[in-house]
């Protein structure tokens, strides 16, 4: 599904990512960490041909999305969506406008049947329509937002690929839980490719395939949780250290069922 291939990116004489190489399968769920400041925000907006690289590749379904038309590229990213940490809903629209939005805007459905399709996806992602549907964003709590603004990318593109940009950042444990599973239920029941940059190492256990982690622009990992586990990579071991315990609490939990 993505593949980048010796990335190099720079913004001016200011070197973010250098040689750059990973692969997302179709429905595997890849989670990028590292320090802040690494790239990994950039590697998002390099997928989505947002910008290009100065060396390598972006392929995504088997074409370079750099090298295509402004119009391809459009096309291709109507089956790739983006779920930002503050959600990006529009502030003077209820969650209802919210979701059927690009329904509303860019198709010729009547009223009543993009509201079946919005109560519907809000069904999907675990939102109760009678109790949000009129709603404004700012009535809902940062966990609901963030499905409410998943639910809008669902709708509105179809996606084959999702891209989280910290998605559980400020949430209560609950919220966290249910936008992970959220997540899962995508990867699982949709067989969507996801990617999600986090620096919340034990939410990444409900979600990730694979981890990679980036550091000052370079790969230092890319493996399962078991290979992030007894990596030796000193970049790796730094980045790790201030989350340990946490680390070695929920991995025996999870996986050896201590």
């Amino acid at each position: 599904m993505i593949e980048l291939r010796n990335v190099s990116f720079s913004y001016g004489d200011q070197p973010v990512l250098r040689d750059v190489s990973f692969t997302v399968a179709h429905s595997e769920s890849l989670v990028i960490m590292g320090p802040s400041g690494g790239g990994k925000s950039t590697i998002l907006r390099l997928i989505l041909g947002l910008e290009c690289p100065q060396e390598g590749e972006i392929i995504i379904n088997s074409d370079n999305i750099c090298v295509m038309k402004e119009k391809d590229k459009r096309k291709l990213r109507k089956k790739i969506g983006m779920v930002f940490q503050d959600g990006g809903l529009f502030d003077s629209l209820t969650v209802g406008e919210n979701v059927g939005y690009y329904l509303i805007e860019h198709t010729k459905m009547s009223y009543d049947e993009i509201e079946e399709k919005v109560v519907k996806m809000l069904g999907f992602v675990g939102l109760d329509a009678d109790e949000v549907i009129d709603k404004l964003p700012e009535q809902l709590s940062g966990g609901m937002q963030r499905r409410v603004a998943i639910g809008r990318t669902l709708l509105s593109t179809d996606p084959k690929i999702m891209l989280f940009d910290e998605p559980t950042t400020g949430l209560d444990p609950q919220a966290t839980k249910k936008v992970l599973h959220l997540i899962q239920k995508l990867r699982d029941e949709k067989s969507i490719s996801t990617i999600a940059v986090t620096h919340q190492i034990v939410d990444s256990f409900a979600i990730a395939d694979r981890y990679l982690v980036i550091h000052e622009g370079e790969v230092a990992f890319d493996g399962d949780v078991m290979q992030l586990r007894d990596s030796a990579d000193p970049r790796v071991l730094a980045f790790l250290s201030p989350f340990r315990d946490s680390f070695k609490a929920v991995y025996e939990r999870k996986f050896i069922g201590g």
